[in-house]
C-alpha cells in the first residue's frame, strides 16, 4: 500500500490527533469462553492486556503469552530503522477477530486475546501480543502457536522496512507459509 498517511483523526483546528485503539473488546458469547481482538496505534501495554486476559477467565490454570518485537536487523542482515505496518481500517481488524475466534474454536481454551500494532515502529517495540488462558498449559501453548502462524500469514497488513538501504515491501516467508500449513486446516482464512 504505497504512500504515507496519518493514522488517526483531525481536531477542529485540522491538526492530526492520535487514533484510539480499534478493538472489538473482550466478548464472551460462549459461557466461560472469551475472545479479544485489537488493532493498536501506539505502544501495547503488555501488563495491562495480560491482566485483562487473566481476569476474563478466572477459573483457568494457565496463561500463555507471546510478544513479537521489531528486530534490529532485516532478514538480509541490514540495520533496520523502522518497520511500518499499513492497514485497512475495517479489513485488518476483522482479520484479527476471525483469527482469534478460530483459535478459541479449535482449542480447549477459556480466552484468547490478540493485540496487533499498526503504523511505524522502531527496533525493540512490541508488534504483537497473543495471550491464551486455559485449564491446562498444553492447549494454551498450542493455541498461541497456532494464532501466531495464522497472524504471520493471514492478518491484513502491508509491511515495509526502512533503513540505510532505503525502503522495501516485505511478504511472509516460505517458512511462515510452511508453519501455517502444518495445521492442515480446511477453514484457512476464516
Amino acid at each position: 500500500m504505497p504512500g504515507n498517511r496519518t493514522i488517526g483523526r483531525r481536531g477542529a483546528d485540522g491538526a492530526a490527533r492520535p487514533a484510539e485503539p480499534q478493538g472489538l473488546g473482550m466478548t464472551c458469547e460462549i459461557p466461560g469462553r472469551c475472545v479479544h481482538a485489537e488493532l493498536a496505534t501506539s505502544a501495547i501495554d503488555v501488563a495491562a492486556r495480560l491482566e485483562e486476559l487473566r481476569l476474563s477467565a478466572p477459573d483457568h490454570g494457565a496463561v500463555v503469552s507471546f510478544q513479537g518485537t521489531v528486530r534490529s536487523l532485516t532478514k538480509q542482515g541490514e540495520p533496520l530503522e523502522q518497520l511500518v505496518l499499513d492497514h485497512h481500517p475495517r479489513m485488518t481488524l476483522v482479520s484479527l477477530q476471525r483469527i482469534a475466534e478460530a483459535g478459541l474454536r479449535r482449542f480447549e481454551v477459556s480466552a484468547v486475546s490478540v493485540v496487533h500494532r499498526c503504523g511505524a515502529m522502531t527496533p525493540g517495540e512490541v508488534i504483537v501480543l497473543v495471550g491464551v488462558a486455559s485449564d491446562h498449559r498444553r492447549e494454551a501453548f498450542l493455541a498461541a502457536d497456532y494464532l501466531m502462524d495464522r497472524l504471520k500469514t493471514e492478518a491484513v497488513f502491508w509491511k515495509r522496512e526502512l533503513g540505510p538501504f532505503g525502503e522495501r515491501w516485505i511478504e511472509p516467508t516460505e517458512r511462515d507459509t510452511m508453519d501455517r500449513e502444518r495445521w492442515n486446516e480446511e477453514d484457512a482464512g476464516n
